[in-house]
């Protein structure tokens, strides 16, 4: 197959299993990307990934499997990044600034990049150079164990070119995966992350004891908080950098649609980790537990840091920073949003 057929995933978690999981099911050979050698051998000889999804069995003769990132860097005109965003740094460190030089970029991550507390696009420009042009994103709502189940799902593929995002998407549209897409870049990564963060606060409820009547208000005053940020964020883009205002379809898949599920599914980690902090769970008692990321953990502080600087009215993003990471009491924390709701 020639270099520029070949998609590559970098990853190896329920989300890149399921993204290679859509892609192989069509047909595409994928360079993939695991760190573990025990899980490649073990996907090479038993065909599935022992650690997630385990349902999900593959024809390895779409996949050539890896643990060197630069052999599959440099195998691939495509690169979907399905990595935690708190460890991306550490794993695309490895590669020298010219390693993307051409290549597309599809972020499968749903989250900030700690530390400098940028979007995925901002960290791979200042590090690789990768214009905005060469970068898509993959955002919901979809989780990556229906995928499995083979149960129809939605995904939105984003990039200022939209020709060239639509043929990225085609390339995942199948018997159950629809494909949707739009060049709203920025938007969506943002809500995709505010989501994340809302989704653990909607856990946490849960895990208090709050009922549905109460979820359904939290959860509309997050869309409204969802979208006051997102015009404060463009507001201060255009007075600090002089970008233009992009409009953001609010009631899209990629906004609302993704904001339900995570809060609501039983699916949703984020969603998990929350309901045993509520239940009285220590952070790392939880981590321990769920045995996989919540980006909505990890988020929470690249927002309220991001903020800083933003000024949004966050009451809904301030309690979840504060219960997660200055060890407020969650009862006290959403006694104090009780009274603020609308």
């Amino acid at each position: 197959m020639s270099k520029e057929n070949s998609i590559g995933i970098i990853g190896s978690g329920s989300w890149a299993t399921a993204l290679a999981k859509i892609l192989t099911d069509n047909g595409q050979h994928i360079h993939w990307w695991i760190r573990n050698e025990d899980t490649i051998r073990h996907m090479q000889q038993r065909h599935h990934n022992k650690h997630y999804l385990t349902s999900v069995y593959f024809d390895t003769s779409l996949l050539s499997l890896s643990n060197n990132l630069s052999s599959v860097v440099e195998a691939c005109d495509e690169l979907v990044l399905a990595v935690p965003s708190a460890f991306l740094e550490d794993v695309l460190e490895q590669l020298p600034a010219t390693a993307l030089q051409q290549k597309k970029i599809i972020s499968a991550i749903k989250g900030l990049v700690p530390g400098s507390n940028t979007l995925i696009n901002e960290y791979l420009a200042t590090r690789f150079g990768l214009p905005l042009t060469q970068y898509f994103t993959i955002t919901g709502p979809c989780h990556a164990e229906e995928v499995a189940n083979e149960k129809l799902s939605y995904l939105t593929f984003s990039g200022v070119e939209q020709d060239v995002a639509q043929r990225i998407a085609d390339r995942f549209t199948g018997n159950y995966l629809q494909t949707i897409v739009n060049t709203d870049v920025i938007g969506v990564q943002l809500a995709a992350v505010l989501k994340n963060i809302y989704a653990l606060g909607a856990g946490i409820a849960h895990g208090q004891e709050y009922g549905d009547n109460f979820l359904s208000v939290f959860i509309t005053n997050c869309f409204r908080e969802m979208q006051a940020f997102l015009e404060q964020y463009e507001a201060y883009k255009a007075n600090v950098q002089g970008m233009p205002a992009i409009v953001h379809n609010y009631s899209a898949s990629a906004y609302l649609g993704d904001l339900l599920v995570t809060c609501y599914s039983l699916h949703s980690r984020n969603r998990t980790f929350g309901n045993m902090i509520g239940k009285g769970y220590s952070v790392v008692a939880a981590q321990l537990e769920l045995n996989m990321i919540a980006e909505g953990y990890y988020a929470s502080k690249c927002m309220y840091e991001m903020n800083k600087a933003i000024g949004a009215y966050m009451p809904v993003g301030q309690a979840v920073y504060n219960i997660l990471w200055q060890h407020v009491h969650p009862a006290e924390a959403f006694m104090a949003l009780e009274k603020g709701f609308i």
